[in-house]
């Protein structure tokens, strides 16, 4: 600003050294042949003056603009990668230069490649974030028995924390989804377990299977062709399907047992054929297993059932037709017992009393037969106890008739007589006489005769 106050010539001698004195030369060469005023050249001066220290300012103001820029650019960039190395737990990049050194834009541009490696690490960690964390999402949406639908809503929502990028948290994601992936393997081995189990019972109980599952949830079904639920509440509802199965299992298997005791005693009753009871083979063989050891298909249908439950309904029509029938053989194998062992026969009466209560059904047939099972068996005891004497009886009443025939040819007067047959009779009077005197209380005459 002094410079212009000074006189004109010194001014004009201190410009000449520029292209701006050099035109001032030629402006005052023109004033002077103009005769311009003292005055307006002064004015004219202190405008270029004023004129020129605007430029000046200005482009000062844009100098210190470009370094304020260049300074923010550099601690902005010094803050990002200093943040991206905390966030990613790195503790230097190889070939960026511990000391900046040189101009603004030299430290700018030295530290500009080591930013730019940084960021593409950040992004690939970035990307390696999100896609365990997706995977997380959606195996914790599997579990929580969300449909896929659902699951496509919530993956555009994953979030991923920029702030901590270390390795030490990404494997604890990764030790997470680990955590996940086991966990929902169990659930899908437990869930075939379910499955097979109903597989099984439903083939041994003739029921539809596919049915059964569908019914649960329609994704267990292979032939949906849908990722399978495998929520806690599907696990419990098959656990609980599979525990109903067992139930019925064991109630028409003790069903069966009911109805294979039933023909049993029935067959025995009434002393049917092996080959008609063959028939029904299949339900006899589960009187001795239990329900974990039925594991034939088809073995515990309905049908089945409902078979047997005729044939017991058949035999027990039969039953009622035969029990006379049984009952009378049975009274006559009594009797013959009886009079064979000479004890005393059952009462007519009683007997008449019996037929009644048969037709009447007022007793339990197998009751009646098993009654008269126990007195032919105390029949049969008794006559057994009795052998010894009736043989003794028998042989005294062989001898009675033997003593009564040895007087009869004892009086015979012709006895001695040569005829035909008389040699025998002599033969049978010797063993008569013989038998005689083995048995007590016989007459001693008739021993004594010939």
């Amino acid at each position: 600003m002094g410079s212009f106050q000074t006189p004109i010539g010194m001014r004009s001698s201190n410009l000449l050294e520029t292209s701006c004195g050099y035109l001032l030369q030629e402006l005052q060469m023109i004033w002077n042949e103009v005769g311009q005023d003292h005055f307006e050249r002064e004015k004219v001066l202190l405008d270029l003056e004023q004129e020129c220290l605007e430029v000046y300012r200005k482009k000062v103001d844009a100098a210190n603009t470009s370094r304020a820029r260049l300074h923010q650019e550099l601690a902005e960039a010094e803050a990002e990668f200093t943040h991206l190395l905390l966030s990613l737990d790195e503790r230097s990049l190889p070939g960026r230069p511990e000391k900046m050194a040189g101009t603004l834009k030299e430290q700018l541009d030295s530290i500009t490649p080591a930013l730019r490696e940084m960021r593409l690490r950040k992004e690939e960690r970035v990307n390696q974030f999100r896609t365990v964390q997706g995977q997380i999402q959606k195996i914790s949406a599997e579990i929580a028995g969300q449909s896929e639908s659902e699951y496509d809503d919530l993956s555009s929502d994953i979030m991923v924390n920029e702030n901590d990028l270390s390795l030490k948290k990404l494997e604890e994601y990764q030790t997470e989804l680990q955590r996940l992936r086991n966990e929902k393997n169990e659930r899908l081995m437990r869930v075939e377990q379910y499955i097979d189990a109903v597989h099984k019972l439903s083939s041994i109980l003739g029921t539809d299977s596919s049915m059964v599952i569908t019914k649960v949830h329609p994704s267990l079904n292979d032939l949906c062709g849908i990722t399978k639920n495998i929520s806690n509440s599907i696990l419990a509802k098959l656990n609980s399907t599979v525990e109903s199965l067992d139930e019925e299992k064991q109630k028409r298997l003790d069903k069966l047992h009911h109805l294979g005791k039933a023909l049993t005693n029935l067959w025995n009753l009434m002393d049917t054929p092996y080959k008609d009871r063959q028939s029904f083979s299949h339900v006899t063989g589960l009187l001795s297993l239990s329900s974990a050891e039925v594991s034939d298909p088809g073995s515990l249908t309905l049908n089945i059932i409902q078979q047997a439950e005729a044939e017991v309904r058949r035999l027990d029509h039969l039953k009622a037709s035969k029990m006379k029938e049984l009952f009378f053989k049975k009274q006559n194998e009594l009797k013959e017992i009886c009079n064979k062992s000479h004890m005393e026969i059952p009462l007519q009466s009683e007997t008449d009393n019996l037929i009644n209560l048969i037709n009447s059904g007022e007793i339990d047939h197998a009751d009646l037969l098993m009654s008269m099972d126990q007195q032919i068996s105390r029949a049969k005891e008794e006559a057994s106890s009795r052998m010894t004497i009736m043989e003794k009886v028998e042989k005294w009443m062989l001898a009675r008739d033997e003593e009564r025939w040895l007087e009869e040819y004892s009086r015979d007067e012709n006895r001695y007589s040569v005829s035909r047959g008389a040699h025998k009779n002599l033969r049978r009077a010797e063993r008569a006489r013989v038998l005689v005197n083995k048995i007590p209380g016989t007459s001693p005459s008739n021993v004594g005769r010939v």
